[in-house]
């Protein structure tokens, strides 16, 4: 067996020496998700013994990390928007970009002055944590989340029912929202008109994707990532089609790169849509566009 802040100490020290940022963090992490205890458990007795096999877990977690594992997919999970979701290699690990996106979706909606509960379409839906977050705290008719993966689609029906599992105010482990999981590719599947579409597409230009960190480049699905050449195919496919799967006045909000506002900005203009905006996030970039249909 060997002491709690002995061990912490040996994750620090190989995850520093592999160069990762943040060794700190990231050691003490992948320690409390092996042993289960907390920062408090660890203040009040950091020399209380570990046993052997926790030792080993941590030491075989600690050799995943080291060789550019993403942490998220080595626990399994990820906290977005204040609730948890479960991840793994088939999707993309959700990020701090994208609540901007999905705080965009919820302000604007709860400012809308609709005489009904909107209907929610999330386009390459991934792990689901965009439809899910939404639903989570609007209250929605019914959503939908469409991907060409089905093992993606897997993870996010078993989000939604974690999520049911928690008791959400909007979506109640009982009755409630339909949310419905469907694999397609784009609209190819898609029957319904909805009041809000949102997608974070497929956006890195395919030539840039090697430039990536290791963890994202090597560990994240590269179907997720690459947006081909310029990075904007995706966004041309989905506001070709998108007025046809709108509501009248319904609305249309996209994630995008940080130089890929005006460009999408165009496109949603040249399928006429209307009320154009840019979002930033909190770095100060462009991070969402979204848009009405007249």
């Amino acid at each position: 067996m060997t002491a709690r802040r002995a061990l912490l100490e040996e994750g620090r020290r190989c995850l520093k020496d592999c160069g990762i940022a943040d060794a700190d963090t990231d050691s003490w992490l992948l320690l409390s998700y092996c042993t289960g205890f907390d920062r408090l458990d660890y203040l009040l007795n950091p020399q209380a013994l570990v046993p052997d096999e926790e030792v080993s877990r941590y030491r075989a977690l600690l050799k995943q990390r080291a060789e550019g594992m993403p942490l998220q997919y080595i626990t399994g999970e990820q906290e977005f928007m204040g609730l948890t979701f479960k991840v793994n290699p088939h999707v993309l690990i959700p990020r701090q970009d994208t609540e901007v996106l999905v705080e965009t979706v919820i302000s604007r909606l709860r400012a809308a002055s609709m005489d009904k509960e909107p209907s929610v379409l999330d386009m390459c839906t991934g792990s689901g944590c965009i439809l899910l977050s939404i639903m989570a705290f609007v209250q929605c008719s019914f959503g939908d989340g469409a991907d060409l993966s089905e093992p993606a689609l897997e993870v996010a029906r078993e989000n939604e029912r974690r999520l049911r599992r928690l008791g959400r105010r909007s979506l109640p482990e009982c009755g409630g929202p339909a949310v419905r999981f469907i694999q397609s590719d784009l609209f190819e599947n898609i029957h319904d008109r909805y009041d809000v579409i949102v997608s974070n597409p497929p956006y890195i230009p395919s030539a840039q994707i090697q430039t990536l960190m290791t963890e994202v480049r090597a560990h994240e699905p590269v179907m997720a990532l690459d947006g081909s050449d310029d990075g904007l195919a995706f966004y041309r496919r989905i506001t070709a089609s998108a007025a046809a799967y709108l509501n009248r006045g319904g609305m249309i909000f996209f994630e995008i790169g940080w130089d890929q506002a005006e460009p999408v900005c165009q496109l949603l203009k040249n399928e006429g849509f209307c009320e154009i905006h840019v979002k930033k996030d909190l770095a100060g970039l462009d991070r969402v566009v979204y848009a009405r249909l007249p």
